[in-house]
């Protein structure tokens, strides 16, 4: 990646110079950031994790950058500075019942994360995530956030049946959505 001097990775990724990552060469994503977070030792936590690999299994690599965020926090700023479109996948309590899946767009993504309760694990980082891009005016402006209901957040590697079944759905959703976002 070449950037001039005097410009920040943000600015080569919307110039089209630059790849998440710092990656050198073409980003044949088109600048679309599929990023899952949490952890895939306590069960259902780890669906976006899952959801995002099998995302890219299926999609193939070339399709989008799909990072496993894990719960890496600020050091996946670099990822989301450089996207022009990203979708994050987690487990998050939708008051519904597990399996659930539900696709918050732009500033609905923005009020599901603000509103008063905590929903996830992982919000507090994802939220200072964004913020920190937002204040480098770096935000996507797609972006959305898919969500699973957990059934249950404990030590395991395994999902729930619940939301491994919800994993179809899910993958549909996500793909209709970049789809969506290659198109316009």
């Amino acid at each position: 990646m070449t950037l001039s001097v005097g410009e920040s990775q943000c600015e080569a990724s919307r110039s089209g110079n630059a790849v998440a990552a710092g990656v050198p060469g073409e980003d044949p994503s088109g600048g679309a950031l599929v990023l899952g977070i949490g952890n895939i030792l306590l069960s259902d936590d780890g669906a976006g994790v899952k959801l995002v690999a099998q995302l890219r299994a299926q999609l193939g690599a070339q399709q989008a950058t799909f990072i496993d965020g894990g719960t890496l926090g600020f050091t996946l700023l670099s990822y989301v500075e450089a996207a022009d479109s990203m979708l994050v996948v987690d487990a998050a309590d939708l008051d519904s019942a597990p399996g659930t899946i539900a696709l918050f767009e732009g500033v609905a993504m923005d009020r599901f994360l603000a509103s008063a309760r905590r929903r996830t694990v992982h919000e507090v980082g994802l939220i200072d995530l964004l913020d920190m891009a937002r204040l480098q005016g770096c935000l996507p402006f797609r972006r959305a956030l898919l969500c699973i209901q957990p059934a249950r957040i404990d030590w395991s590697e395994a999902l729930s049946e619940p939301v491994e079944a919800a994993f179809c759905g899910a993958i549909e959703q996500a793909r209709a959505l970049l789809e969506r976002w290659r198109i316009g």
